[in-house]
């Protein structure tokens, strides 16, 4: 094992002085000062471990020297793990192997059911259900346990030194089970880590050298164990590349042991995947409450910018408790795994402050809130899930606009309300805006809640568009359809059908628009009286699909959007001269409809 004094782990990351040692020594501090009490004073000592299996196909043995090999691999992720805790301020915590009683790392070895034709990158779920049989013979749940699966879907070519794979490559988990699939091949072996020859072929990176190869793929059994271990992705900041290098839960399953070879400063943990870690029953080594329920009401929000970022604070009301509190900085596109990460610790009244720094330039963007909790418990392992989600822009220049959170913050009493059906309570928080809403009287947040509380409490009139008069300009959503039908769930004008109720895409509120989940259709009778309809179009925030909005009239087609994802907003303005029948169409992108929540926004006709 490489586990390192706390000395020696600086100095192999080359750790400049001062602000994130002082960050992370203080945070960790005040995280320990709830986490470890609860589990000392009254704890329930067990010892969770990491199973792992060795899954090959009926026409395949096992791949040459696997169980000294493994063994080397995890044994080296294991410390590496176990270091990274150590110079967080955690000590050398980490996950636990399985040996038997001679002190060998215990593999389970599974023979599929069919040859290595019969299975392909998507057949994780099928090799683990032929994996279940062997490891209840051995009295484990897999439903209960974390589970590692190696499988032998490669070909290696040692004389050509050519290598490609068609593994399982991921995983998913939180702290009580979890499953990743790896890949085996005989070249791989952490004794290759520092090797800057020979130059191999990789079928997905090119021409390689072999510990870079080596690199890649046992950095990529850490990154996978990370997600069954419950970590979501995230980047580092500036300042965190700089001193420690790349976030594992990052691109840092490419970067694993780079520093053995002089290639760059390699791979770390977060501060933010330290502090969810700390109460992983595996790192924590008790079981305490690790089956119980977890709650956290997360409320009283502010925020502003400072120093170019922004703080955000807050309160936190949970059971059981919530020992730290991560903010993830969520740009538009790359899915999370460029979200970078704030972390704070609750005080005895549970407010806490994110400082939120080094973010990305002339994106939008989303913060989103996960509280962590004792028993290892987190409110969500999918960060683009979680119920805590805040939009928020980044100029070019630099500049931040929080107007967008800050509206959320001022309409959030109208929101509940509103969701509670309380009709009074709607009437008392939409006054009140008067005095909380952020551009002031009559400006975009009052008018959104406007709207809210006349598409909700019944008060919204529709005009069919060809019988509109004294008007230059109409917005779509009080234009009444003449045909109207949404993928999921029911038609909604001025508001989406989930949680938030607010128009939300690509970093900002809007006024109003039109719910379109895939696959949606909008039909309009226009009577030939309009000249324009302009707009814009995206997926409403916090969902991850993909749609295409498409405009026709009178069956022909006009305008006809690009791929849309999370965080990327269309505009459209279109000649309607003369069209009788207006349609609005949202597709699936060709992918499916799942999460395809399409919001046609402040779509307006003009004379």
């Amino acid at each position: 094992m490489r586990i390192l004094l706390l000395l020696g782990v600086l100095a192999v990351h080359n750790l400049p002085a001062a602000p994130l040692e002082e960050e992370a020594a203080a945070t960790v501090k005040a995280a320990r000062a709830i986490l470890d009490p609860w589990h000392g004073d009254h704890g329930q000592a067990g010892v969770r471990q990491l199973h792992l299996v060795y899954w090959h196909t009926n026409d395949r043995e096992p791949c040459a020297g696997y169980e000294a090999r493994l063994t080397r691999i995890m044994e080296h992720i294991r410390a590496f793990y176990a270091d990274e805790m150590q110079r967080l301020g955690f000590g050398p915590r980490t996950f636990n192997l399985d040996y038997d009683t001679n002190g060998k790392l215990l593999i389970h070895v599974v023979e599929g059911a069919g040859p290595f034709a019969d299975y392909e990158v998507q057949s994780g779920g099928k090799i683990r259900q032929e994996c279940v049989p062997v490891l209840e013979a051995a009295g484990l749940d897999p439903s209960r346990e974390t589970i590692l699966i190696f499988t032998n879907l490669s070909d290696w070519d040692p004389e050509k030194l050519v290598f490609k794979h068609k593994s399982p490559y991921y995983a998913g988990g939180s702290h009580r089970q979890g499953t990743a699939w790896q890949l085996d091949s005989p070249e791989l072996d952490t004794l290759h880590l520092p090797k800057k020859e020979p130059v191999i072929r990789d079928g997905q990176y090119g021409r390689i050298s072999l510990g870079k190869h080596n690199s890649i793929f046992i950095g990529g059994i850490a990154h996978e164990l990370g997600h069954a271990l419950g970590l979501p992705h995230n980047k580092e900041r500036p300042d965190e590349r700089e001193a420690f290098g790349t976030a594992l839960m990052g691109s840092g399953n490419r970067t694993y042991g780079d520093e053995t070879r002089g290639e760059g400063k390699g791979s770390f943990l977060t501060l933010a995947h330290g502090l969810r870690l700390a109460s992983h029953p595996q790192f924590s080594g008790s079981v305490k409450g690790m089956n119980q329920p977890a709650s956290a009401d997360l409320a009283n929000f502010e925020v502003k910018v400072v120093d170019g970022g922004f703080d955000f604070s807050g309160t936190v009301e949970a059971t059981p408790p919530v020992y730290a509190i991560i903010g993830y900085c969520d740009p538009e596109g790359s899915s999370d795994y460029n979200a970078t990460t704030a972390t704070a610790v609750p005080d005895e009244n549970g407010n806490f402050t994110l400082r939120c720094r080094g973010l990305a330039k002339g994106k939008a963007a989303a913060l989103r809130l996960v509280a962590c909790h004792v028993n290892g418990a987190a409110n969500s392992y999918n960060t683009a899930r979680s119920k805590y989600v805040f939009p928020y822009s980044v100029a070019k220049d630099g500049t931040i606009d929080l107007s967008a959170m800050q509206q959320r913050f001022a309409l959030a009493p109208l929101v509940m309300a509103l969701k509670a059906r309380d009709r009074a309570g709607a009437e008392d928080a939409f006054d009140s805006l008067y005095d909380r809403a952020p551009d002031g009287p009559g400006g975009a947040t009052e008018r959104i809640g406007r709207r809210l509380v006349a598409a909700l409490l019944g008060e919204r009139k529709l005009t069919n568009p060809s019988a509109v008069a004294g008007a230059d300009s109409w917005p779509l959503s009080d234009a009444r359809p003449a045909e109207q039908k949404v993928g999921w769930g029911r038609p909604a004008y001025d508001f989406l059908p989930g949680p938030s109720l607010l128009l939300e895409s690509g970093g900002r509120l809007w006024e109003h628009g039109i719910y379109a989940h895939a696959p949606a259709r909008h039909v309009y009778d226009l009577g030939g009286r309009w000249k324009t309809l302009s707009g814009s179009c995206g997926l409403a925030e916090g969902h991850g699909g993909s749609v295409v909005f498409v405009v026709s009239a009178d069956g022909k087609e006009l305008w006809r959007s690009k791929t849309l994802k999370p965080g990327t907003v269309a505009d459209y303005e279109i000649d309607v001269t003369g069209a009788g029948k207006l349609e609005l169409r949202t597709g699936d992108a060709g992918d499916g409809t799942g999460a395809d929540w399409g919001v046609w926004l402040e779509p307006v006709l003009e004379r």
